[in-house]
């Protein structure tokens, strides 16, 4: 079985003055939920054994704050997630090792939304902080995130503040 685990970063600051959207921070309530995402996953077991996230400044401040409760998970920034969709996401798994069980992608809305809903078969919405588990029979990613393919859309962890 694979498990894939779709987060959006937590709630940024559009007001902090960044000098691009890519470098856009997180705001307070961004760094107060992420850590609640990053502790329920793992609690119910959904612990990743690798993230690939988006290098933008918000999904690295969030991973920074959820991480801790992951600590063996290892970690793949790539500006190629940034903005990305299921299309992105295929093109990185040759970065997965073949015996990860739990790949976790942290990154942005719109694509990660359509990205759930176009696996599970169901419309999903993926606000700030929300992280979709999905699972599929599939021996590895690449069967499970085939085009065509549906996984069991298993639980929605949502912040807690």
């Amino acid at each position: 079985m694979k498990r894939l685990v779709v987060m959006r970063h937590a709630k940024s600051d559009w007001d902090a003055g960044a000098s691009s959207d890519h470098e856009r921070p997180l705001n307070e309530r961004g760094r107060r939920e992420a850590p609640s995402v990053g502790r329920e996953l793992a609690e119910r077991g959904y612990a990743p054994d690798i993230v690939l996230t988006s290098d933008s400044k918000r999904t690295t401040e969030t991973l920074e704050l959820a991480q801790p409760f992951w600590p063996n998970a290892k970690v793949v920034a790539m500006r190629a997630l940034y903005h990305a969709g299921i299309v992105e996401v295929r093109d990185a798994l040759p970065s997965v090792p073949t015996d990860a069980e739990t790949l976790l992608v942290l990154g942005h809305n719109p694509g990660w939304e359509g990205m759930v809903s176009q696996l599970s078969g169901k419309h999903v919405e993926m606000k700030t902080s929300y992280a979709a588990v999905l699972e599929s029979d599939a021996d590895s990613f690449d069967a499970a995130l085939a085009p065509g393919a549906k996984l069991k859309l298993v639980a929605m962890i949502k912040p807690h503040a």
